[in-house]
Order: structure tokens, then C-alpha cells, then sequence
């Protein structure tokens, strides 16, 4: 595995000069864009890496499938599903078009930012910090890493210009989808997807959905209903408006963020759990290098689930 992981990231490292950073999020552009990782883990745990794997980047949307769990965990997944539904975009992550137009004002899906959102006001806490609070204690025990935290200077940074976010915010606001405190949402929000990780603990959460919610350490995160949920979402939604393609060509659920993390959940060989982190995007705001490199491991071990 080691040997097929180095000769796979070799020949994907070119790629990571055809992208660019995300950056209407200052600090975000201020990332390196030829950093390039990826690990895989197996279900025993025995762990691959290459390349910056252990480089720790903020999980931005990657975040979006744990704020899903914890929603489902500290709500009822049935009062959640009233707010948000479980359909597939063709427009952008950050698009206000759908909430006005379809689906009765709700978010087609909870992958995208506006359903995030609505997400988040789900997870139990009277301040933004107890609910990040919340989040961090379900991914620092599924990963076993007590060291992940929130990046001030990033949430600073998207804090201050996330007009867009608030726009989709206070509408759903206004139409009684979101009835939260909207800037308390907020601030939560934004502080989750500023949380720091490596490609390690991204494959420790992918290996922990595809063992249907028990972690590495045994004991069960979350229930096996809720992660066959999350792997049909992240196939359908997990890749943004690419998420088709993506299903085509590398045939994993999966999610992406714009700090350059993709996760992927394999089920072949009893379970595996993938990473790559590639800060230079593609048009879709998906890691370039990143999925190049799931497409051709993908491949190689035939792991698509179609």
C-alpha cells in the first residue's frame, strides 16, 4: 500500500499547480498551494502517508458531516430533516438561489453552507462556544487527538467576511428555517470549519463511518442507521456541484472543504478511510491534486461503490 500511495502521489503532484487557493477568505490565501498529503487507514488501523499528511489545515465543509452526526445525536434526525432536506445541487455551495425559489425555502442538503447552518443551530449549547464545545469532544474522540482546535486567526478571518453567509443565514431567518439566534449560529459555525486537522484524522473519521460509527478505539460514536444516512448524502452531496462527476470517476462518499481536505469512505477489504489535503481548488472549490489522487487510487484498488 505504502509503494502504490508514493507512486500515485508522485505522479499527482504536478496537479497541485492548476488550482488556486480559496481566496475570498484572507487567511486561507495565504496557504501554501503546493502543499500536498494523503492518508489511507485500514480497518485494523494500520495507517499509509504521504507527502503533507500530517500538516494541519482548517476542515472548512468537511466539517459539515460531523455537524450532521452531532445534530442527529443532540436533536431527533426527524426534527432535523423537517429543516433540511437530503437532495443534490447543481448550484454552488454558497448559492441563495435554491432557498428562494425550491423546496419551500429549506436547504436542499445539509453539505451545502446554508444547510450547515441550520445543522448547527441543531447541536445543543446556549453560546456559540458550548456548541463548538460539543463538536470538539465528538471528533476528538472519534480520532483520539485531544490537540484539535479552533484556528482564531481563520475565524477571524471568516467572521469578517462572511456577508454571504449571513445573507443565507438571516433569510432562513426570516422564512422560520432558522429560529435560532442567528448570529450566535454563526459564530459556532464559523468556528467549527476553522477547526485545524491533518489527513490523518479526516481518515480516522472516514474509517469510523464506513465501521458503521465505531471508532478505532471501539467504541460506537454514533449508530449504523446514521452512517449508512451520511455515506448516501456524502455520495449525492458531498463534492459540491461536482459531486456527479466525482461519483463517475472515483465512486467513494466523500466530502470536500476549501481548505483543501477531501475524506472518502471506502468500504472494500472491510473498511478503509481516505484523506488527501491540497490547498490549490479547482472551479468547484475541490482540492485539485486531491481528487486526481482519489480517481487514480480508486482505480487502482477498485474501490468504487458502482
Amino acid at each position: 500500500m505504502q509503494e502504490l500511495l508514493e507512486s500515485i502521489y508522485n505522479e499527482c503532484l504536478p496537479y497541485t499547480k492548476k488550482g488556486k487557493t480559496a481566496d475570498y477568505i484572507p487567511e486561507l490565501a495565504k496557504v501554501n498551494p503546493d502543499l500536498f498529503g494523503a492518508c489511507v487507514i485500514t480497518n485494523d488501523g494500520t495507517t499509509y502517508g504521504v507527502g503533507d499528511y500530517q500538516k494541519k489545515f482548517t476542515i472548512q465543509s468537511v466539517s459539515k458531516v460531523l455537524i450532521l452526526i452531532q445534530a442527529f445525536i443532540d436533536s431527533t434526525s426527524k426534527a432535523v430533516l423537517e429543516k433540511v432536506t437530503l437532495e443534490p445541487t447543481s448550484s454552488s455551495f454558497n448559492s441563495i438561489v435554491n432557498l428562494e425559489l425550491k423546496n419551500d425555502n429549506k436547504p436542499l442538503n445539509p453539505f451545502i453552507n446554508a444547510g450547515a447552518i441550520v445543522t448547527t443551530s441543531f447541536i445543543s449549547g446556549d453560546t456559540a462556544d458550548e456548541k463548538v464545545d460539543r463538536f470538539l469532544s465528538l471528533i476528538r474522540r472519534i480520532t483520539g487527538n485531544n490537540d484539535i482546535n479552533v484556528n482564531m486567526e481563520v475565524f477571524e478571518s471568516e467572521n469578517r467576511t462572511g456577508s454571504r453567509n449571513r445573507a443565507l443565514a438571516y433569510f432562513m431567518n426570516s422564512t422560520g428555517t432558522l429560529e435560532d439566534r442567528v448570529e450566535m449560529v454563526l459564530e459556532a459555525y464559523f468556528k467549527i470549519c476553522s477547526i485545524e486537522v491533518t489527513c490523518e484524522d479526516l481518515a480516522k473519521i472516514a474509517l469510523t463511518i464506513a465501521r458503521n460509527g465505531v471508532n478505532l478505539a471501539g467504541e460506537q460514536m454514533f449508530d449504523a442507521r446514521n452512517s449508512k444516512r451520511l455515506r448516501a448524502v456524502m455520495s449525492l452531496c458531498g463534492m459540491y456541484d461536482g459531486s456527479g462527476d466525482f461519483a463517475v470517476k472515483v465512486g467513494l462518499p466523500s466530502k470536500s472543504g476549501v481548505g483543501g481536505g477531501i475524506m472518502s469512505v471506502a468500504q472494500a477489504n472491510n473498511g478503509m478511510g481516505l484523506a488527501v489535503f491540497g490547498p490549490a481548488l479547482d472551479e468547484k472549490g475541490n482540492s485539485y491534486a486531491g481528487r486526481k489522487f482519489l480517481e487514480k487510487i480508486s482505480d487502482e484498488l477498485d474501490l468504487s461503490i458502482f
